[in-house]
């Protein structure tokens, strides 16, 4: 597969470009024809790159570092995947890393932003806390401009840019590529709408410990208003967890499941995981609301920081879209590295749709695997380590 992604600038003309982690069975490329139509505009309509250049949201660092090439920016992601991709195609391309700013959604923007470029995200509650966020660092001569594929780009998504920064237009669409211009009004005419994230709601009750108990949700987060449906049924399905286990809530989101054992075996060391910082963000404050026990919270490629033999049990929900791509890799990557990391005895359990066949990659991969439990619609799943 062709990985070089032609650019709009005549002194580099193209860029090696990867996702991460790198696989070759990964026939996704590391950009698209909204990254293209946003460098293409930017060039052609001789947009100043200079002051302080803050790119939102960039999927696996194509824009970042076609603009770092040029001088430095600033990238704020909530992906740690996107930034490790970011970091690895810095240096495919010999851009020096200092070149970069590395941001995440959790960390402080900077103070004045000089040109925002945001690939919109598929939550809207993401790009709203986002821009709220960013509204204040904007001033009347910054350029904004944004950019999605078609299908991402809706008329709540240009209402957002215009409540929140100014009068908003979109472009003609390219390739199914479109992007959104927005002109900044002057802060004292833009309305001071307070940031409703993070989201705080109770539970129902009848799912267990944490039953009538309050969750946090940061903006971006899955189902960050209310209790997943497969959540649920999982919650009511969790194993008996023995005293003093090391139990990792992989794919934590909110880290509801790994509160529940949490609350339901206080001495066991529970683990939170996901390359989201948002959900990691959540998952702290769902359990410092909730419990107090010995808790670790890690942004990560899911197991890969584990050594092997060092974790009794996983207890999964994998995620099978990676932005609009419908795929299993991810969730591949996860029950191979569970496998890895449990001790021999330890057990990984799966919540999934039932459609996705997750029990003939567990009996594939584990050698066995059972279904504790289904309904119509959803499966849990265990597979032991021999």
């Amino acid at each position: 597969m062709n990985d070089r992604m032609t650019t709009p600038w005549a002194e580099q003309t193209e860029l090696s470009l990867t996702r991460f982690p790198e696989d070759p069975r990964d026939r996704l490329r590391a950009w698209d024809a909204a990254d293209e139509y946003l460098l293409g505009h930017l060039a052609e309509s001789g947009a100043p790159l200079s002051g302080t250049v803050v790119v939102v949201g960039d999927r696996w660092g194509a824009v970042t570092t076609a603009l770092a090439a040029r001088g430095p920016a600033v990238q704020i992601t909530d992906s740690y995947l996107a930034q490790r991709a970011t970091r690895a195609n810095l240096e495919r391309n010999g851009v020096p890393a200092d070149s970069v700013r590395l941001l995440t959604t959790q960390d402080p923007p900077p103070g004045r932003i000089d040109v925002l470029l945001v690939r919109v995200p598929k939550s809207l509650a993401l790009l709203e806390d986002q821009l709220l966020r960013l509204a204040p660092a904007v001033h009347a001569d910054t350029v904004v401009v944004g950019a999605g594929m078609v299908k991402e780009i809706h008329t709540s998504t240009l209402e957002l840019f215009e409540r929140i920064l100014g009068p908003t237009r979109t472009s003609l669409a390219r390739r199914k590529a479109r992007l959104i211009f927005t002109v900044p009004a002057p802060e004292r005419e833009r309305e001071q709408d307070a940031d409703p994230w993070p989201y705080r709601y109770p539970l129902p009750e009848g799912i267990g410990p944490l039953s009538g108990r309050t969750v946090v949700n940061h903006a971006g987060v899955f189902c960050a208003d209310r209790l997943d449906i497969g959540t649920r049924f999982f919650l009511q399905h969790l194993p008996d967890v023995r005293g003093g286990a090391r139990v990792v809530d992989l794919g934590c989101g909110n880290g509801v499941v790994g509160t529940a054992v949490a609350l339901a075996r206080p001495d066991a060391e529970v683990v939170f995981v996901d390359e989201s910082y948002q959900a990691v963000a959540s998952a702290e404050a769902t359990y410092r609301t909730n419990a107090d026990g010995k808790a670790e919270f890690r942004v990560g490629d899911g197991m890969a920081g584990f050594p092997p033999g060092s974790v009794d049990l996983v207890l999964n929900n994998p995620p099978f879209h990676s932005h609009q791509a419908t795929t299993d890799a991810t969730a591949w990557r996860m029950f191979t590295g569970a496998k890895r990391a449990l001790r021999p005895g330890g057990e990984l359990w799966v919540i999934g749709n039932r459609h996705l066949g997750y029990h003939v990659k567990l009996r594939r991969l584990f050698g066995n695997g059972e279904v504790v439990a289904s309904d119509p619609k959803f499966v849990v799943l265990k597979a032991v380590k021999r």
